[in-house]
């Protein structure tokens, strides 16, 4: 089958690769009909290369059609249409019970004391083939696969996989109070949906992003816009009063306007990928200057909800201000199947309340995806969300 894979930094390529097989009873084959590019895989092209290795396939948004079971899987057949989560959760253990799918103890990566395994996301997290590819194995697809319906196209079941979850749990655990304030940092896809949910549950959002065609894209969801400057602290205070009670961080460890954080990211980069494991182990540093200016800018005793991913392990932090101001601090990867009962609803209803007719800017095959993954990155032809198609 082809696949897109890791070659290197910034070197993604299409390729031919094995065809998956069943490996266990609980293990099922999708042929794969849709599939996405995530902020997060931007991660694998750029800062995560000491853990990845030649020609992993990547990808952890996809969906398709169930080609083959296995002989432990009762609740899906050959023919179902599934979406598949990023994480892979067992659905038995005692997290995947309290709704902690992320931290499945059946699939934690140990070896670096992760949480559960995700799909096509480095040898951090298990080094399973991922879904920007014709065929995927679906590990503990029992539980994992959600079936969806036929009628509707992939688009509106698709972000089931990753992002509407990872937005929804964003809102919710930044905790905003009944007619409070909602900052949302960042407006990729995450924070566009994140965005739109908080205006849906009744919040006054204010969304923050450098780029204009991504805050015209929220204006069109009726979301109050702003850029991000220096100035964003002081302007968020002027517009609310004490400041947001609550802020959700979307954008995570790249964040642009941190020099010197992004120069050591790079040299670690340059390190023998065990050199480097130990230097990001251990000296590791994230660009913060989106997650300060969270901090800064949320009212005392306000909330800070982070879905970016951070990874630093020697990341400041500005801890007195945190404990003078009493802030709460919610994140973590996104629970996905803990939230798709309450969100299933949303992508099949003909009002499509969450817009999510309207965030897809490219759609292309999957033998693109090289192209697009430095379009994505560069944000060059207002791209916001790519779809590739097998």
């Amino acid at each position: 089958m082809k696949a897109l894979t890791w070659q290197g930094k910034r070197q993604v390529e299409y390729r031919e690769v094995p065809d998956p097989r069943i490996e266990e009873p609980t293990d099922a084959i999708v042929r794969i009909t849709s599939t996405a590019i995530c902020g997060s895989d931007l991660h694998l092209y750029e800062l995560l290369g000491p853990y990845m290795h030649q020609g992993d396939v990547l990808g952890h948004e996809a969906m398709g059609i169930v080609e083959e079971v296995g002989s432990e899987v009762t609740e899906l057949s050959v023919g179902d249409r599934v979406v598949i989560p990023f994480n892979i959760a067992c659905g038995d253990c005692w997290m995947c019970r309290r709704g902690l799918q992320s931290q499945c103890e059946t699939t934690q990566v140990r070896k670096f004391d992760k949480g559960a395994a995700l799909f096509g996301y480095s040898e951090l997290y298990g080094q399973v083939a991922g879904g920007q590819a014709e065929y995927l194995r679906v590990p503990h697809a029992q539980y994992g696969a959600i079936k969806v319906g036929q009628e509707l196209p992939d688009h509106r079941y698709l972000f089931l996989s990753d992002i509407l979850p990872t937005a929804w749990q964003g809102v919710e655990y930044a905790n905003v109070p009944d007619g409070g304030t909602l900052a949302v940092f960042g407006l990729g896809p995450v924070g566009q949906l994140a965005a739109r949910i908080g205006a849906h549950l009744g919040h006054e959002v204010i969304a923050v992003d450098p780029v204009p065609e991504r805050r015209a894209m929220a204006s069109r969801h009726g979301i109050k816009t702003m850029d991000f400057s220096k100035h964003t602290v002081g302007q968020l205070r002027e517009m609310t009063g004490r400041g947001p009670d609550a802020v959700l961080d979307t954008v995570g460890m790249e964040a642009h306007g941190s020099p010197g954080a992004s120069l050591l990211q790079s040299a670690v980069g340059l390190l023998p990928d065990p050199v480097a494991q130990k230097a990001m182990e251990t000296m590791s540093v994230d660009r913060t200057v989106v997650l300060h200016s969270a901090i800064s800018a949320v009212r005392r005793g306000g909330t800070i909800s982070l879905s970016g991913v951070y990874s630093g392990a020697a990341t400041p932090m500005p801890l007195l201000e945190m404990f003078d101001k009493q802030i709460q601090l919610r994140q973590g990867q996104c629970n996905v199947k803990n939230w798709t009962e309450q969100l299933l609803p949303f992508t099949e209803d003909s009002a499509d309340p969450l817009g999510l007719d309207d965030l897809v800017t490219h759609q292309v095959s999957l033998e693109e995806g090289p192209k697009m993954y430095e379009t994505f990155q560069k944000k060059e032809d207002q791209c916001i969300k790519v779809v590739m198609t097998p």
